[in-house]
């Protein structure tokens, strides 16, 4: 039941002081507690370079390796016979070339062992530059 007819009921209001209050002590905390320091910057001369560029581009050497382990190196298929005889056929596809790019196409579902496996081969073969490919979908 309403009693009270003829009265007007009061819109509420948001009162703003209070929130304002707040405000202002969390911006005074702010100021208060921020450090101001000055970064310097560090001054450095960069050398120059003065070497010749080499003149042929290094040689690339593709191994392939599928998920079922299937290994390739420039497209002719290479049996896995372990990481040593597997550096020797690395030595064998490089030439004469002291540090060929070794790039690595494993398939997504290749176990991590098998490229781990190229890696040390490489490595043992004293190739220190190697890079993987890979593709969009």
């Amino acid at each position: 039941m309403n009693f009270q007819r003829g009265r007007d009921r009061e819109e509420p209001e948001i009162n703003l002081i209070p929130m304002i209050d707040v405000l202002l002590v969390i911006i005074i905390f702010l100021m208060v507690t921020t450090t101001y320091e000055k970064f310097s910057a560090l001054k450095i001369n960069l050398p120059q370079a003065s070497g010749e560029q080499s003149a042929a581009p290094p040689v690339k050497i593709n191994v392939s390796v599928d998920a079922i382990e299937h290994y390739a190196i420039n497209d002719a298929g290479v049996v896995f016979g372990g990481v040593g005889k597997f550096s020797q056929a690395l030595r064998r596809a490089a030439g004469d070339q002291k540090d060929p790019m070794i790039i690595i196409n494993a398939d997504a579902k290749t176990p991590h062992q098998a490229v781990i496996n190229i890696m040390e081969a490489a490595r043992q073969a004293g190739f220190n530059s190697i890079t993987f490919t890979t593709s969009r979908k």
